[in-house]
């Protein structure tokens, strides 16, 4: 790699050649090293014909958007290299099926194949490398390329050594007290300048729109549903307040900022049977809920102090796909569950109406099939790249703005639901904002000890499994996880949210994994039978988008009434899509669609190629067992059961385990691996 590096510090870089096909791409890289004096000119025309006769044979094009073209004539004296980006893509008849790019024009005399050898398998090895051809596609200079090129080099070094090591990154024990969270700050800090620069990008702002609405209905929805529960104690304002602030907060200090906070179902059910308890009881409700409060924010502190993160190492694949299929298959359901019983209550009350009642369904499948149509216009054969990516990563919105628009243009014909957001900002039912936590008696603030315990279990668990599937090597990550300070951060974040009577917020996997695609570069790969899937290539790590989602949601306290326009049904559309997209990339849910497929047409993936098709079915099987319990426990009408919803999810991890006494060890790598290898096929052209 390093005779590569060399090579182009020598050599010559054409970037954004404009060129329609090979011969065009030969001429103008030839005129560019003769002005640069790198080939005689009386040499020229025999190059030119020496490469499209090489051309001419077969095409050069091996796959990953790159062309390897050559030529070798006694004529020139010395090897050399040329590095050239396209303007435009060129289809060149590639096998993976994706048109060039990047061109590396090889020349010299002809002693000089064997010398190229070695490089041409550099190149081979660097242009399979997803970072390196997105950084490589933005480089404005020689310089950006070659340090595209060092970030290569020492990344896949950094690679070599994480295989070597125990742990998966950030989960490394120290042994030593705060030794975690010192390793993520060190860790983090140095990329904290470049989060805020890399969030200055249209991909930023098209994932701050999106991800606001997507925050702010989930917000409004738990808010409603916990003030119900609470006698208005916690309510929608309260969710607002403490989703601006938490969020803006965890933006500016988490070491991830990839994580959205939000409300989330088992901590909703916690607080309600909290909250009857303490009625039970004769107590105080939010003084005691302070207190549970401030023991599950000591402990997830010194939790994080201890590096008890760590114990995430013993969680997989296997877990994170279960948990990932579980928290969008909620999404999926509590939309459905919403849009039927609004055709219930047409049938209960007459003054609703079917009309309102059939255009809700409208507008929610609408909303949902323009964002899922939308977000795959970048496959698509139709209008310039930028318009395309334009639509995909605008796609949401504009399918909300789009259905928000229907409704009111019809509001006079037909009225629906809409976003149900208070007057004016203050608490639910006027109490003041500071809670007192020493109204509550002196062994309430002991015995809350008790259910401390199992809140922390909960948000531990929530927490830690969400930043796993967000850090997930599919992802394509570079500036490290940091579970420890997260953890401690969303600790000191419950602690205050208790004084105040707000509710606790953790991790939200639905929409962390939303906000990581938003942000995502996606390749599609094309296998060699012909199948396609969208790869991840590039993120933009960055915290001006958590903040900006957040800063909006706070201004909208200042524009409640204004909110009132968007219909629910069409947020019951985007809570769909984003359920549907979390399930598309869930190796699990591709693995059950295999029961309805003909096994002739199996794709070629790395787990049927290496592991039998009945333990590929037995395993999944397995797994939707394991989610079958995991859904009977977590929408049950027993709220004891569901209650014990954290226990369930760290049975996972022994029943991964005992996989291994069912399954071959060999086939378990296959199924259970940390990362999806890359199906990369090569054409070497003779």
């Amino acid at each position: 790699m390093q005779l590569l590096r060399q090579a182009l510090v020598e050599g010559s870089i054409v970037l954004d050649l404009d060129a329609r096909d090979m011969e065009s791409v030969f001429k103008k890289t030839l005129d560019a090293l003769v002005t640069e004096g790198r080939v005689p000119i009386e040499h020229r025309g025999e190059l030119e014909a020496a490469l499209l006769t090489r051309e001419g044979l077969t095409s050069t094009a091996i796959g990953n958007a790159v062309a390897v073209p050559h030529a070798y004539l006694d004529v020139l004296n010395d090897p050399a290299i040329v590095f050239v980006r396209l303007a435009r893509p060129i289809n060149l008849g590639a096998l993976d099926g994706i048109p060039t790019r990047f061109v590396f024009v090889l020349m010299g005399p002809s002693g000089a194949t064997v010398e190229h050898l070695e490089t041409l398998a550099a190149i081979a090895r660097l242009m399979s490398d997803d970072e390196f051809r997105y950084e490589a596609r933005s480089a404005r200079n020689q310089q950006d390329l070659l340090s595209a090129l060092d970030h290569f080099i020492s990344r896949t070094a950094s690679v070599a050594r994480e295989a070597l090591a125990d742990s998966p990154e950030g989960l490394t024990y120290t042994g030593k007290l705060f030794g975690g969270l010192r390793e993520d700050f060190r860790r983090r800090w140095s990329h904290y300048r470049s989060d805020f620069r890399d969030g200055l990008n249209p991909k930023s702002l098209s994932s701050t729109l999106f991800l606001f609405f997507a925050c702010l209905a989930p917000a409004v929805t738990f808010g409603g549903i916990m003030g119900a529960q609470t006698d208005g104690k916690i309510g929608v304002v309260e969710m607002l307040v403490a989703s601006a602030a938490c969020g803006i907060v965890y933006a500016l200090v988490s070491g991830q900022p990839l994580v959205i906070l939000g409300g989330v179902g088992p901590l909703l059910v916690f607080t309600a049977i909290l909250f009857r308890l303490c009625g039970d009881l004769q107590l105080l409700f939010l003084p005691a809920y302070a207190w549970v409060g401030f023991w599950t924010a000591l402990m997830l502190v010194g939790l994080a102090a201890t590096d008890a993160s760590c114990l995430m190492r013993h969680f997989t694949r296997f877990t994170d796909e279960i948990f990932s299929a579980l928290m969008a298959l909620i999404f999926i359901y509590e939309a459905l569950r919403a849009i039927i019983a609004i055709f219930r209550r047409s049938f209960a009350d007459e003054s609703i109406g079917h009309d309102a009642a059939f255009l809700s369904l409208i507008l929610a499948i609408g909303t949902f099939y323009i964002a899922i149509s939308l977000s795959q216009f970048r496959r698509s054969n139709y209008l310039l790249p930028w318009m395309r990516e334009f639509l995909a990563d605008f796609g949401p919105m504009i399918a909300l703005a789009a259905m928000t628009l229907v409704s009111w243009l019809l509001r006079d014909e037909v009225a629906t639901s809409t976003l149900q957001a208070p007057d004016t900002l203050q608490t639910t039912i006027g109490r003041a904002w500071l809670v007192d936590p020493f109204a509550a008696p002196l062994w309430v603030r002991f015995s809350a000890i008790g259910p401390a315990l199992l809140a922390t279990v909960l948000v531990f668990l929530t927490q830690n499994i969400t930043a796993r599937l967000v850090n997930s090597p599919d992802h394509r990550l570079r500036k490290g996880p940091a579970y420890h300070l997260d953890l401690a951060v969303v600790g000191g974040l419950i602690g205050i949210c208790s004084l105040f009577g707000l509710p606790w917020l953790v991790a939200a996997t639905v929409r962390s994994l939303a906000h990581v695609r938003g942000l995502a570069t996606m390749d599609e790969v094309i296998s060699s039978d012909g199948t396609t899937r969208e790869r991840v290539t590039h993120v933009e790590e960055n915290r001006i988008t958590g903040l900006a989602i957040h800063v909006l949601i706070a201004l909208s306290l200042l524009l409640l009434p204004a909110l009132k326009v968007v219909p629910m049904s069409v947020l019951y559309g985007i809570f769909l899509f984003m359920g549907a997209v979390s399930l598309s990339g869930n190796q699990f849910f591709e693995r059950m669609t295999l029961w309805l497929m003909d096994p002739g047409l199996y794709p070629r993936t790395h787990y049927i190629r290496q592991a039998p098709v009945k333990v590929i079915h037995r395993f999944t099987l397995l797994q939707l067992a394991c989610l079958a319990a995991l859904c009977v426990v977590t929408l049950s009408p027993n709220e004891s059961l569901r209650l014990s919803f954290p226990l369930f999810i760290g049975l996972l991890v022994p029943m991964r385990f005992l996989a291994g006494r069912w399954f071959d060890a060999n086939d378990l790598t296959a199924l259970d691996a940390g990362e999806t290898p890359h199906e990369e096929e090569t054409h070497w052209s003779a």
